[in-house]
C-alpha cells in the first residue's frame, strides 16, 4: 500500500524563516575615544621618545619639589638680615652670596621658587575655570552665544597680555593674591579660543551625535563625553599658560604689583639687584636664571605634550 500524504492542516507549524522572529533591538555602541589606553600609551611613548620634553618635565618636578620643600631646603632663614654680610661674594657659607641686607640669596630663591610656582599653579587654574566652560559653550551652542562670547575675547585678546595683568593687578592692589587673580583673567581668553576649536571639532563626531540622538541633555554630553575628548588640547594650553604665569608674576613682582617685601620672589630680587649691578652681579644672574629655567622647563613640556597628543606627529 502506499502511504498517503499527510496534509497539513491550518494550524501545523511553519518552518523558520528569516522573517518569522521579531527583530532584535541592537544598541548602538560608540567607537572607542580618543582617551582610551591605547592612546594613552602612544601619546606616553611618543613623549618619552622626546628627550626635551623628558628635561623639560624633569626640570618642573625639580621646581616643585624646591617649592614645596623650601623650609627644609633653604640653608637660612630668607628674612634674616646681617649688616657684616652685605652683599658677600658666592663663597662656602653663602653659595650664591648675599644681598644688600645681608640675606641669604640661595634661600631667597628657593622661597622665591614657591611664590612663582603657586602663581603659575593657581592662575592657570583660574584661566581654565573661566576660559573652559566658556569656550565650550562657544563651541557647542553656536549662533549669537557664540558670537557674543567671541567678540568679548577678541577685545580682551586686542590688549596685550602683560598690559592687561598690569592694568587689573594695579586695579585689585598690590599682592600675590591679587596678581595671581590678574594674571588668571588675562590668560583665560586663550583657554577659551582652545576650547572652542576643540569642542567645534570633536561635536562632530559620531559618538557626539549618538549620545545627543539617546536624549542626553545637553550639559552632559559637554562635560560626559566632549571634556574629555578636549582634556589632551587643555592640558598642554596650562602647560604653556604656567610659563606664561611666572614670567607675569616676576615682572608684577618687578613693578612693585605682586610679592611685597619682605617675602622672596623673584621678580622682586631682580627690581633690587638693579642698583647694584657692577657691585654685585649675582644678584640678578642668580634669579634671572631660575626664572629662564622654570619657563625654558615648561614651555618644553607643553611642546612635547603637543606633539604626544597630535595624531600627525610621527
Amino acid at each position: 500500500m502506499s502511504a498517503e500524504p499527510v496534509q497539513a492542516g491550518p494550524h501545523a507549524a511553519l518552518p523558520a524563516g528569516p522573517s518569522s522572529a521579531p527583530p532584535e533591538r541592537v544598541e548602538a555602541v560608540p567607537p572607542p575615544r580618543p582617551g582610551e589606553s591605547g592612546e594613552r600609551r602612544r601619546a606616553l611613548a611618543k613623549f618619552v621618545a622626546r628627550p626635551a620634553a623628558v628635561a623639560g618635565l624633569a626640570v618642573v618636578a625639580a621646581f616643585a619639589a624646591v617649592a614645596l620643600a623650601a623650609p627644609l631646603l633653604a640653608p637660612y632663614d630668607p628674612d634674616a638680615t646681617s649688616w657684616s654680610a652685605v652683599r658677600k661674594a658666592p663663597s662656602l657659607a653663602h653659595w650664591m652670596g648675599t644681598d644688600e641686607n645681608g640675606r641669604d640669596v640661595l634661600s631667597r630663591v628657593v622661597y622665591g621658587a614657591r611664590a612663582s610656582m603657586l602663581a603659575a599653579a593657581l592662575s592657570a587654574a583660574i584661566a581654565a575655570a573661566a576660559g573652559v566652560p566658556l569656550g565650550m559653550l562657544a563651541g557647542l551652542a553656536g549662533g549669537w552665544i557664540d558670537a557674543v562670547i567671541g567678540r568679548v575675547v577678541d577685545a580682551m585678546l586686542a590688549v596685550p597680555f602683560l598690559i592687561l595683568a598690569i592694568a587689573l593687578a594695579a586695579f585689585l592692589g598690590p599682592s600675590l593674591t591679587d596678581a595671581m587673580i590678574a594674571i588668571g583673567v588675562s590668560a583665560a581668553p586663550a583657554f577659551v579660543r582652545v576650547a572652542r576649536g576643540a569642542a567645534m571639532d570633536v561635536a562632530t563626531n559620531g559618538y557626539i551625535e549618538a549620545a545627543v540622538s539617546l536624549g542626553n541633555p545637553p550639559w552632559r554630553v559637554a562635560f560626559r563625553h566632549v571634556l574629555p575628548n578636549i582634556a589632551p588640547a587643555l592640558l598642554v594650553q596650562t602647560t604653556l599658560a604656567m610659563g606664561i604665569a611666572i614670567v607675569a608674576e616676576a615682572s608684577l613682582s618687578f613693578l612693585g604689583l605682586g610679592q611685597q617685601p619682605p617675602d622672596a620672589s623673584w621678580g622682586s630680587m631682580l627690581n633690587a639687584a638693579q642698583r647694584f649691578m657692577t657691585l654685585a652681579p649675582w644678584l640678578a644672574v642668580f634669579p634671572g636664571v631660575a626664572v629662564f629655567l622654570a619657563v625654558t622647563a615648561f614651555n618644553l613640556l607643553g611642546d612635547g605634550l603637543r606633539d604626544a597628543f597630535d595624531p600627525r606627529a610621527r
